[in-house]
């Protein structure tokens, strides 16, 4: 893995007045992760390679959310996998049974907000729902109307949910919606229209559009060809979208450092 692929300006968040360069053990650590599982397959030199950039990459998500290691290791309930697992031909997944994200070795980077966001959301529905809920993301669930327990986090986290997935009437699935399902329909099968998925999308566009970049982090909301299909929300709904979650994520994580 070539650290010139990834583009972060400014300093590392790991000091060299720490001492020792920073190890996966030190995330786990740090983060308080369940696990961090790497693949047989990664030498250590890779090893050495890769472990600043997901440092600098997990901190970096946990100043754009405004929030605390904790927030990031979804308390300690989350584990993480670099080149191992997965599937022949996917960057990247969440294994929900696992509670695990996973990146691949070569082709993964740039997808851990998309995937840290899929956790999140499984995480999440526990919280959010009165009752216990069949569908795995809160997301998907929430379409279906659950009740919602009454908390102001929570309505902010619907607020998100209603502002990705309808129209301003709160009625309808919106364009991003329609867009997505229509490009499934030309491939045949149904994911970049899943609630799941054009959520995490947006969360993703919501991270690449910081201030703080980190292509590590996330890449591709704006010149890939998924962006240039429109699977990727755009113009004034991104905005809005943004807002939702800026204001989300900024009480989360000041309830979380109190």
């Amino acid at each position: 893995m070539s650290t010139r692929k990834f583009y972060r300006p400014g300093t590392s968040h790991w000091s060299t007045e720490q001492g020792a360069p920073i190890s996966f053990l030190d995330i786990r650590r740090q983060f308080d992760f369940r696990g961090i599982k790497i693949g047989a397959w990664v030498t250590e030199a890779e090893k050495l390679r890769a472990a600043p950039l997901f440092y600098n990459a997990l901190c970096d998500l946990m100043t754009i959310l405004g929030g605390n290691e904790s927030l990031i290791s979804l308390r300690g309930t989350l584990a993480l996998q670099y080149g191992s697992g997965g599937e022949k031909g996917v960057n990247a997944h969440y294994e929900l049974g696992a509670r695990t994200f996973a990146l691949a070795k070569n082709a993964g980077p740039g997808s851990m907000a998309h995937e840290w966001f899929h956790a999140f959301d499984h995480y999440i529905g526990a919280k959010l729902f009165v009752e216990k809920v069949s569908d795995d993301f809160a997301s998907c669930a929430w379409l279906k109307r659950p009740k919602i327990v009454e908390h102001p986090l929570n309505k902010q986290l619907v607020a998100c949910y209603r502002t990705i997935l309808l129209d301003e009437t709160g009625t309808k699935p919106n364009d991003y919606v329609k867009r997505s399902k229509k490009y499934d329909r030309t491939i045949a099968a149904k994911y970049f229209g899943l609630p799941e998925e054009l959520c995490a999308r947006a969360f993703e566009a919501f991270i690449q559009d910081a201030a703080i970049k980190n292509m590590f982090l996330v890449k591709g909301t704006v010149q890939s060809e998924e962006a240039k299909l429109g699977l990727y929300p755009e113009g004034q709904h991104r905005l809005r979208i943004n807002a939702a979650f800026s204001a989300y994520f900024g009480q989360l994580g000041a309830a979380l450092k109190r």
